[in-house]
Order: structure tokens, then sequence, then C-alpha cells
């Protein structure tokens, strides 16, 4: 089974690791998160304990850690020159910034926005505006799954505000995930406005810059860069790819009507080879291969590996 981008080849590899088996991981075990490391290591974060595996660009398990139950978005930063990872829990509410073997050296609290006197928090992404691109370390977090806002906080945690869509293209409907997009000469976020089937862009200081996708996304989770496209997790259900100027260029695996089939995303009855059932989050390598999660009890983790011609 094959896919192509353009004209790149991929070649579909099911099942590419073996998850560790954990009385949580069996009956959740949600593949949320997924990012590659500079040397290559790929990073699994998943509704399990532990949550956060480590493995080797040949899929061997190389080390894991970490409760989170809730695990859901995983960003990998750089400071100083050294990987850090930021890691959101919808169900504890945690949002942490962690070392590779999981010392915790940050944790944001709730934003104090008046929303929360009622309404609920649930944090879903987490994104740094990151010295190295221009940035001054701010952090923003979103409440995809609450009151559907994204936050601010500075380098050292301190609340600085709020964005709620309507200083932009409208109010957000689940801002699900986010991520710093480094492709331009000046750095902007990314923020996946899924109940919308859009993305809102700002510039790193809040500003509103523009939409984008509404006439042709669906579902999108966050987005991944990849050279200079974009690689966009649909949760229903596939991935679609921009290219530099956020225009589509590719569908890859789209299974039509996922949602509507019964006991989807975790029937796996659902679930072939060749066709995405609930995509969640996306990395690529440096190789220009491909990792895919989803979201569906027990994990499911696809790579379309690059064939080199």
């Amino acid at each position: 089974m094959s896919l192509k981008i353009e004209s790149n080849e991929y070649r579909w590899i099911e099942n590419w690791i073996t998850i560790p088996e954990s009385p949580l991981g069996k009956t959740n075990g949600r593949t949320h998160g997924v990012t590659v490391l500079k040397n290559g290591d790929v990073v699994i974060f998943h509704q399990a304990d532990p949550a956060i595996l480590f493995y080797s660009p040949d899929g061997v398990l190389l080390k894991k850690w970490g409760n989170f139950p809730g695990a859901h978005g995983l960003t990998l930063v750089e400071e100083d020159g050294r990987e850090l990872l930021w890691l959101v829990d919808e169900q504890t509410k945690s949002v942490v910034k962690t070392t590779l073997d999981g010392e915790v050296l940050m944790s944001l609290p709730q934003s104090p926005h008046p929303e929360y006197a009622s309404g609920n928090y649930i944090p879903t992404w987490a994104a740094v505006a990151e010295e190295r691109f221009g940035g001054n370390g701010d952090i923003w977090v979103t409440d995809g799954y609450g009151s559907h806002l994204v936050h601010r906080f500075n380098r050292s945690g301190a609340y600085l505000g709020t964005l709620d869509g309507s200083e932009g293209a409208g109010r957000f409907s689940c801002p699900h995930g986010l991520a710093l997009d480094t492709r331009r000469s000046e750095a902007e976020f990314y923020i996946a406005d899924r109940g919308n089937s859009r993305f809102q862009v700002y510039g790193m200081d809040g500003t509103y810059r523009r939409s984008l996708g509404a006439d042709f996304l669906h579902s999108p989770d966050v987005s991944v860069r990849m050279g200079d496209k974009l690689i966009v997790p649909e949760l229903v259900a596939g991935i679609t790819v921009l290219d530099a100027g956020d225009h589509l260029v590719a569908r890859l695996g789209f299974q039509s009507g996922a949602d509507s089939q019964q006991g989807w995303p975790n029937n796996r009855e659902w679930v072939c080879e060749g066709k995405f059932n609930s995509p969640h989050s996306a990395a690529a390598d440096a190789h220009g291969n491909i990792y895919i999660v989803e979201w569906i009890t027990g994990g499911r983790v696809t790579k379309l590996e690059r064939m080199v011609k």
C-alpha cells in the first residue's frame, strides 16, 4: 500500500510499533501526541501509565515514563540547545514542561479568565513563541474542550491574556491544537479551530493575521511542519497536506463518513490498512517519513515511509 504527496511516494506501515500493555492502555490507551527528536527518536504521548514512550527510528522501545491519564497535547521545544516537552493532560488539567527524562520544570495554572466563573476548563495543547524563531518565550495554551479559549502566559508562567477568536475570524469552536509555524521569515501561531473547520493564524504578539481552510478542511486537529509543507491530521478522518502558500496539495487515507460508522472511533472492525480512522496528531522526521497517531482505544500508530527512488 502506497500514497503520494506530489512526486513523493510513501509506503504505509500499519502498526509501526508495539505499545506496551497496561491496564489503562487496554481500556483507554488512545494515542494523542507524537513528535520526533533531533536524533530521530520518536516520542508518543498516550492515555496510559506510563504515558510517554520513546522509540528508536526502527521502532524499538527505548524508555517510558509519566502518569498522564488524559494525555493529549505534546509539543517539542528547544531552549538553549536543549530539547524539552510541553505536555497537556485533559483529565487532570495539567500543563507542564518537562525534560526528556520526565523532570517537571514548569507547571501552568488555569487562567483567571472570568469565563471560568461558570464555564469549564479542559486544556488540550500548548505551544511556545520560541526565542530561536524570534519570539519572547510566551506560552500559549488552548482550552479546546472547555470554554473554547486560547490563553497566553509569559516565559515565567504569569498570565498575560486570552483570545476567543472574536478578534479574528470569529469565536473559536474547539480550538483543539496549535503550533508555531516557522516556514516564513516571521513565525506565526496556527490555531486549529476544529469546530469551525479552519485555522486561525496569529502573530507571536497575539495579533490576528488571517484564517484559512474553511473551503477544504473538515476537522483539523493541529498543524505539523514538513519542509515547506504542512501536514494536517483531520479527526474525520485523514491527512491533508498544504503547500508553502497553504493551498491544498494532497489528501491521504481519507475514510469518508468515518464518524457515522457504528462504534466509531473505537470499533476495530472499521480499521483497515490504507485508511485512517481518527487522526489526532502527526510528526515528520528529517528523512521525510511521517508518523500519525489516532484517537482510538488501544492506540494506533502508522508510519508513512518515504520511498527513495
